[in-house]
């Protein structure tokens, strides 16, 4: 495996209102991503998990540190550019689906290449097919009220699939999911990503769900371990 995304002694710190000196988040943190490889992260509520997972996916600076794509720093790169390498190697699923109400199922999953300048014919029909990868092809005309709350994550994961990116980074996907519907998409993620060889970079309080990654990290008092595979 080669190197994808790295971080290197990553620290995060926030002013306090009112009071003298910072609140340190994460300290000294080193990670590598490799291509084609699941790593979750664990940690108690509060412990900067998603603050990690945001620093990892170029939305917010480390303090400290620096985070390297493909071997190449992006601390110089300007806002455009950022976003760019986002739209280009990255997909994201979060807790909330974040769907597009007034639109179908099919035209939010086609929207990331429609908004890119892909000819709709070519969005759409792309758009279907992940759709009917993740069990959704009798569902291309509904809208996000019309499905269920796994059925929309389903269609958060295609649309974060849909310009084939690197890396997918999911912050507790299936956080408000019953058990049923959280299964069904831990394995959707896992599957899907593995078959079309990207990364996924997930953070979870599920301890079942990360125990199905290839690696596991904990993040506690700051600093980021690897767990010990059982």
């Amino acid at each position: 495996m080669s190197n994808l995304l790295q971080l290197e002694k990553i620290e995060k710190a926030f002013s306090c209102p009112n009071k003298t000196g910072h609140l340190v988040i994460l300290d000294n943190i080193a990670f590598v991503l490799n291509k084609g490889e699941a790593v979750a992260i664990q940690g108690k509520s509060g412990s900067g998990k998603s603050t990690f997972l945001s620093i990892a996916a170029l939305l917010e600076p480390p303090t400290v540190g620096r985070v390297l794509y493909h071997g190449e720093p992006c601390e110089k790169l300007s806002d455009k550019a950022l976003a760019k390498l986002r739209s280009n190697s990255m997909g994201f699923v979060f807790q909330n689906s974040y769907l597009l109400e007034d639109f179908s199922a099919l035209e939010n999953v086609a929207f990331p290449l429609l908004i890119k300048g892909e000819k709709k014919a070519v969005a759409m029909a792309k758009a279907k097919e992940l759709l009917a990868e993740v069990g959704l092809d009798e569902r291309f005309e509904h809208r996000p009220s019309e499905l269920s709350g796994g059925e929309r994550q389903r269609v958060a994961i295609s649309r974060a699939m849909i310009a084939r990116p690197e890396i997918i980074f999911a912050d507790e996907p299936t956080g408000a999911l019953d058990e049923e519907s959280a299964s069904l998409i831990e394995d959707l993620l896992l599957s899907v990503t593995k078959t079309h060889g990207q990364a996924l970079l997930l953070v979870t309080h599920n301890p079942l769900f990360a125990a199905r990654c290839d690696k596991t990290y904990r993040l506690e008092n700051k600093k980021l371990r690897e767990m010990e595979v059982l």
